[in-house]
């Protein structure tokens, strides 16, 4: 009963405020993990035979235990959770905007088909990249002023808006907030991967099932995700690469396209450092996807309930005002003397 027309019943806010409440407890849970995968990832050595220092604290990292430790060990457990706010509330608005686009764009791409049939895996994809895109332009100043907060030392870190003006008062002046906007946008491939793996994997392992169990949710949503960051891993690295401070051997000279990330990585490190960072990476996007999933699915049974109560008591309320309605009619009619 309750996951009956699921789609039709939430309309495209409702979708939204439950992918963007289920990104921010699930990246709440994980937060730690998206910190250090950063820390990570922003690090470039001088040479492959060298362990020149990370720009954020001078500390070069052999992996991911070992950067826990070191910033921990420099800043205390407050260090893993730097920048938290700014990423929650760049989580929220991305995700809100991305189901909110999604739910639109995939409702209209259904209504005006002539086949009853759901979305194939390529429809699915391109309009998981159409929503990613538009969600993409409201949203990356965020990730930019929080990708600087991550990648900050302790000493230089500031909060949102001072970040966001240390951005803009740069060279790039106020397009340094959309830095990385060209990797962000080819990156929509990631999410589009992600949900349209999710909706495929599920008409295979699930067909037909309209509620999922949160422990069936997490598992899709895990798997999909992994398969998503493999294929964009190295996009990913070169995003943050962008978004952050370039490395000393730069001498504060800024990367300018996402290839010029690319391929200084790959000139110092080789190939595959364009994956460094994947394990945190991984094991971040399985869990956030996992409970991000799960707790979408269980707030929009919530909303769906929540409505059809208020569908249930409005339909009350209305029906009473009927039955007075006639009551008072009915009394107030003329008497017709035979």
């Amino acid at each position: 009963m309750a996951g009956q027309s699921k789609v039709d019943v939430l309309p495209p806010w409702g979708n939204a405020v439950a992918g963007a409440a289920g990104a921010v407890i699930a990246n709440t849970l994980v937060y730690p993990l998206d910190m250090i995968k950063t820390r990570l990832q922003v690090q470039v050595k001088s040479s492959k035979a060298s362990t020149g220092p990370n720009p954020a604290d001078h500390e070069h990292y052999d992996g991911t235990l070992d950067a826990v430790r070191k910033v921990v060990a420099q800043e205390g457990i407050t260090g893993l959770y730097a920048g938290m706010f700014g990423s929650l509330v760049g989580v929220a608005s991305t995700n809100f905007a991305y189901f909110y686009w999604y739910t639109i764009v995939r409702s209209l791409y259904i209504s005006y088909r002539k086949i009853a049939t759901p979305p194939g895996t390529a429809a699915e994809l391109s309009l998981g990249a159409a929503a990613g895109a538009l969600a993409q332009l409201f949203t990356i100043p965020v990730a930019v002023v929080t990708t600087r907060q991550q990648t900050m030392s302790k000493h230089e870190r500031k909060g949102m808006i001072a970040t966001g003006m240390d951005v803009i008062n740069s060279e790039d002046g106020w397009t340094g907030l959309w830095r990385g906007l060209k990797a962000s946008l080819v990156l929509v491939v990631n999410p589009s991967i992600t949900y349209g793996a999710y909706q495929r994997l599920r008409e295979v392992m699930y067909p037909g099932k309209k509620v999922l169990k949160p422990w069936e949710a997490f598992i899709l949503g895990s798997l999909s995700k992994m398969l998503a960051t493999v294929v964009t891993q190295p996009l990913i690295v070169a995003k943050v690469g962008l978004q952050s401070k370039p490395p000393p051997a730069r001498n504060g000279k800024p990367f300018k396209t996402f290839t010029e990330v690319m391929k200084y990585i790959i000139e110092h490190e080789g190939a595959w450092a364009l994956f460094k960072g994947i394990g945190p990476q991984i094991l971040k996007g399985l869990l956030v996807q996992g409970f991000l999933m799960m707790t979408k699915e269980r707030i929009e049974l919530s909303f769906i309930l929540l409505f059809r109560y208020f569908r249930q008591v409005r339909a009350e309320k209305l029906q009473k005002l009927a039955n007075i309605a006639a009551e008072k009619a009915g009394k107030a009619a003329p008497i017709l003397v035979k």
